[in-house]
């Protein structure tokens, strides 16, 4: 979802959010000032600074997942600072191999995020619609999260002037995550090892796997239980990101395929279908798996609802191939939706 700025305006516009800015005002020495502050030197190290920082968490994540993920620490305090300590200590050791994994895993995960952002963003360039480089969020190592990133995200500071445009950002950055996250899957599933008989007699959480993984290790012949390993994980973080971006509702990216393709009136019935299946969902993995995660993403999608989807200011026919597009989309999404990406074994 993309939040909305816009500076410069010469008419009136329905929705209350923004103004749309009209061609005119484009080359207007103000709005020009306003495309070059985007890419300044300045701006520019902040979003390579949160790229650094983000990498650094998604580091001690994956690096973590080998040294903390199977221990119990004797106190809140101790896992805390294991959090941050295990890490430099094994380096400070000469261990090298859990800093190489977590920078791998970083790496990867990075990759495909970059890759869908940068998607949105040179969409938007090929429409002359102003929008910054991808803001990337770094966030608490594992166990605190099981990623080490809350994701990236663009700002696009203008409103979508056409059908065409609000359909080639929203399907860009779904599809080119999707297409880096292909190869990684399959490598992080052709280098995953069988997981010993007493890791998976151990017990604890359980992370289930998207339709995509299950054809591939079909194809791979992968065993049914395989131990960690980072490429494996950065690509399933990958997938459960694309999912939750191509949900239907609202100014998700799905959200603006579908207002593009149906208009909004039906925009506004499937969004509160999906919505309400969602709650539905969130209440069946939480009966049977104790699982929280979709009441999370069933409050996020009834925000979304609340705010509603800006209209576009030009109708105009999107074209079979957009329609195809479309239909790859719904396919993209059905190979990366898990109902239960997590349960206790």
């Amino acid at each position: 979802m993309y939040p909305y700025v816009v500076e410069t305006t010469e008419e009136t516009y329905s929705y209350p959010e923004f103004q749309p800015s009209q061609s005119v005002v484009e080359f207007l020495p103000s709005n020009r000032k306003s495309r070059e502050s985007e890419l300044s030197t300045k701006r520019v190290l902040l979003h390579v600074a949160l790229f650094v920082a983000t990498f650094t968490t998604a580091t001690f994540t994956g690096a973590n997942f080998v040294l903390v993920g199977d221990e119990q620490p004797a106190s809140y305090l101790e896992l805390a600072l294991s959090i941050f300590t295990a890490l430099p200590k094994s380096v400070l050791a000469g261990h090298y191999g859990p800093l190489i994994q977590g920078m791998i895993f970083a790496g990867t995960l990075l990759l495909i995020l970059s890759a869908h952002e940068f998607g949105h963003y040179f969409a938007c360039r090929h429409y002359k619609i102003r929008a910054t480089l991808p803001f990337y969020v770094p966030g608490p190592p594992y166990p605190l999260t099981p990623f080490g990133t809350f994701g990236a995200v663009i700002k696009i500071k203008e409103p979508f002037r056409s059908k065409r445009a609000l359909f080639d950002v929203g399907i860009a950055g779904p599809l080119a995550g999707f297409v880096f996250a292909i190869p990684a899957s399959i490598i992080g599933l052709a280098i995953a090892k069988a997981a010993p008989i007493e890791l998976v007699a151990k017990g604890g959480p359980v992370f289930l796997d998207p339709p995509l993984f299950k054809l591939i290790m079909k194809l791979l012949g992968t065993p049914q239980w395989i131990e960690w390993n980072p490429v494996y994980w950065a690509a399933w973080a990958a997938l459960l990101v694309t999912a939750l971006n191509l949900f239907p509702v609202g100014q998700l990216d799905g959200g603006h395929v579908l207002y593009a393709v149906v208009g909004p009136r039906l925009h506004k019935l499937v969004s509160r279908i999906v919505c309400a299946a969602v709650g539905i969902l969130a209440v069946v993995a939480f009966v049977l798996y104790r699982s929280p995660i979709w009441f999370l993403w069933t409050a996020v999608l009834f925000f979304l609802l609340r705010v509603g989807h800006p209209p576009t200011t030009t109708e105009e026919p999107l074209g079979k191939a957009r329609i195809v597009l479309a239909i790859i989309s719904i396919l993209v999404f059905a190979l990366c939706f898990m109902p239960f990406p997590m349960m206790p074994s």
